[in-house]
């Protein structure tokens, strides 16, 4: 059976990266006939949240809040399962099992590891340093078949796939199945607004950076106003503007917000100023952004919807993960008590 299994992190609020680069594509895919059958299952990686501090009080709110925006954004309860990670245990119990069959030198290629830890490798914890581990757990606990994507979590994606090859030969069985990766394309890549260079983040310090889907008209419009630019006009051709970073990042945002391409943005604005194409871009944004900021309000005005939403996610996924883990502890050699 397909099953299809993403994730957010609740550490801020959601941005317009997060919706273009992957929520507006898991919509796509809840609704694509190619995946009518399939299983689909949206988590809320609040465990993976923890390997950097967090406050306990804002964790549980921008849990909800990340669950408000997944339906706000057009996934569908009735179609796909939304929970909290830590809400099912199975998560954290297949990391360990993973995690004692892990080579040390796999996790030393891990890029990410480098780069939240920094200069600081020795004082960072063993979760940040572990985090592709739980994120294979993730992937592999539900047995799924496909895992939408973008190019900087492809490294994630192919340990889980030798995770799930190496417990197979482990136990010499055909267990788990190697998980296919959806690439996300452009959307995958929106970039920091200040910062052409640097990917939109939702832990960057400056608000300017990024487009929250929670701003309102004002503030879309100013962030827009406000995002770095060059001096010239928008070129012509596709080459042209790769090499203008932030320029490329705007026009990106239009493409993606118009369903269009980038070249056919370009046939419509090349030559003008971005005087002229930066409020086409803010009036665009609160067009496409407005509603589902309106909507989020909605389900967090009405928490008892919210809760049923997560709790009816939760109870399905933790069946399934459940008889996954049985069958893994027998495989595992783990005594069954009752």
């Amino acid at each position: 059976m397909k099953r299809i299994f993403s994730g957010v992190q609740p550490t801020n609020k959601l941005h317009i990266g997060n919706y273009l680069g992957a929520i507006r594509n898991w919509v796509k895919l809840q609704d694509d006939p190619t995946f009518a059958d399939a299983e689909k299952i949206f988590c809320v990686v609040d465990l993976h949240a923890i390997t950097l501090p967090q406050d306990p009080v804002a964790l549980r709110q921008n849990v909800r809040d990340i669950a408000a925006a997944y339906v706000a954004c057009g996934i569908d309860p009735a179609k796909a399962s939304i929970f909290p990670q830590s809400a099912v245990a199975a998560h954290s119990e297949l990391s360990w099992i993973l995690g004692c069959i892990t080579p040390m030198g796999w996790l030393n290629r891990m890029t990410q590891f480098k780069e939240k830890a920094g200069k600081h490798r020795e004082e960072a914890g063993l979760g940040l340093y572990s985090y592709p581990v739980l994120m294979a757990a993730d992937i592999l606990l539900y047995k799924t078949s496909h895992v939408p994507v973008g190019e900087d979590q492809k490294q994630h994606l192919e340990l889980a796939r030798d995770l799930a090859g190496a417990f197979n030969r482990r136990y010499g069985v055909d267990y788990f199945p190697l998980p296919e990766p959806i690439i996300m394309g452009e959307g995958a890549r929106i970039m920091n607004l200040r910062d052409g260079t640097q990917k939109m983040s939702k832990s960057a310090e400056s608000d300017m950076t990024r487009i929250n889907l929670t701003d309102d008209a004002d503030t879309i419009a100013l962030k827009i106003r406000k995002a770095k630019t060059d001096p010239d006009p928008l070129p012509e051709t596709i080459e042209a503007l790769e090499k203008r970073p932030e320029a490329d990042n705007l026009v990106t945002i239009f493409a993606l917000l118009d369903d269009t391409s980038r070249k056919d943005v370009l046939s419509r604005y090349s030559g003008k100023m971005f005087s002229e194409f930066k409020p086409a871009l803010a009036e665009l944004a609160v067009e496409k952004l407005s509603p589902i900021s309106a909507r989020m309000r909605e389900l967090q005005e009405h928490p008892d919807a919210l809760n049923r939403i997560l709790i009816e996610g939760t109870e399905k996924v933790r069946a399934l993960a459940e008889k996954d883990m049985e069958e893994i502890r027998h495989i595992v050699g783990f005594t069954k008590m009752a």
